[in-house]
């Protein structure tokens, strides 16, 4: 109350509220809060026994236009497992920036501010995406061990991932699911917060996770149970380079 009045006085527009967000979040046991700038939220929960950490706000990646919608989650997974599933048409359009960026100019040597999509894109060749025709078609599979790549994109992600080809991501926006450094991430362009869209890739999210613990259960290497502690906002910006207009302070 206080706020808003504080806001009427100066003559500012009253901040968006997300009323649907938030009770949606309230019933499923999530935490909500906006950022401190009002330009975004974030929700926090947990999946097989781990926190995650929702945030939807202005963009961290060039690729994405107006608002964008990303997650993570600290799972434990083996360090050096680097993968990363890509909507095929942010696929095509990084690899034509890749192919520009380190081989039509002067630069020889890959950039470690580059982000990861770019870096492991240069780095890594595809790996055949499993699943059944459709799936393959929209989604495009990245990484530097291919059977644990392969394992992951299986069982109910690949449902999931199917499923939302034809309601979340129907008209294929930008989208990447990542293990990355321990962790399993999800971003995509999400131009409104809708909350049956949000339940949608919550659940994708949460299979991402569940079946990347699968695979490193039957590897023998069963991720460790860490605090949300180790996923700061920093998880986010060691994935972007000085040289992107749209780097933030962390929302």
């Amino acid at each position: 109350m206080l706020d808003a009045l504080k806001r009427l006085i100066a003559g500012k527009s009253p901040s968006p509220e997300w009323p649907a967000v938030a009770s949606w979040a309230q019933r499923n046991k999530l935490r909500f809060r906006r950022t401190r700038d009002d330009a975004g939220f974030v929700i926090e929960g947990g999946s097989e026994g781990r926190s995650w950490r929702l945030e939807w706000g202005p963009p961290q990646r060039s690729y994405i236009q107006g608002h964008e919608l990303r997650m993570r989650m600290e799972a434990g997974l083996p360090p050096e497992w680097q993968v990363m599933v890509l909507s095929v048409p942010l696929l095509e359009q990084l690899e034509r920036q890749t192919f520009e960026r380190y081989t039509e100019s002067t630069q020889t040597v890959i950039d470690v501010d580059t982000p990861e999509e770019m870096r492991w894109l240069a780095m890594y060749t595809r790996v055949p995406c499993p699943g059944d025709r459709g799936l393959r078609s929209r989604f495009g599979l990245v990484g530097n061990i291919e059977p644990v790549a392969q394992a992951w994109v299986q069982g109910d992600l690949a449902q999931q991932l199917t499923d939302a080809s034809a309601s979340a991501l129907q008209s294929q926006p930008p989208f990447v699911l990542m293990m990355l450094r321990g962790r399993v991430y999800l971003r995509t362009q999400l131009p409104d917060p809708d909350v049956d869209v949000l339940s949608r890739l919550v659940a994708l999210f949460e299979s991402a996770v569940a079946n990347a613990l699968r695979v490193a259960s039957a590897e023998g290497v069963a991720g460790d149970k860490e605090g949300w502690a180790s996923t700061a906002s920093t998880a986010w910006q060691t994935q972007l380079g000085p040289e992107d207009p749209k780097a933030r302070d962390g929302h």
